[in-house]
């Protein structure tokens, strides 16, 4: 059998993780969290809607950018966003419940690249996001340095 690419999260990174104020702000359910490996949920309330009456596209950059995050530092080494390029694929209906689920792809000593696909609860494809990771050393966060 082979090994699993995405082993569990310790339970004390993976409670850190989930205890992010943003992804609480929104209501950000934590569905799956291993290593490399993310799947969120959130259900769109009225005051995440444009002036068009659609879900704001930095309500679902958000959602994608939550996944990102929580499987890039899954690793228990700290990681910030070098770069995030979204598309949107479809409008969604007021009141969806959206999911989010984060790929690694490849992590090297530094970079990590992720893919994130962002669908509705049925499997509707709305949004794709390729992102980068960059895992910061100790010895930069502890200078001052910005993360």
């Amino acid at each position: 059998m082979p090994p699993d690419p995405h082993p569990s999260v310790p339970p004390g990174l993976s409670a850190r993780i989930q205890s992010e104020p943003w992804a609480q702000a929104l209501g950000v359910e934590y569905l799956e969290l291993r290593r490399g490996y993310c799947r969120v949920a959130l259900t769109l309330k009225p005051d995440m809607l444009n002036y068009q009456g659609y879900p704001h596209g930095g309500v679902i950059f958000s959602l994608a950018d939550i996944a990102f995050g929580a499987a890039c530092n899954s690793h228990g080494e700290p990681a910030v966003a070098l770069s995030m390029t979204i598309s949107f694929l479809s409008a969604v209906a007021p009141g969806s419940r959206l999911v989010a689920e984060g790929r690694e792809r490849r992590q090297g000593r530094r970079a990590g690249f992720y893919d994130i696909t962002v669908s509705t609860d049925d499997g509707a494809a709305v949004a794709v996001v390729h992102c980068v990771a960059h895992r910061v050393s100790p010895r930069a966060r502890g200078s001052g340095g910005r993360a």
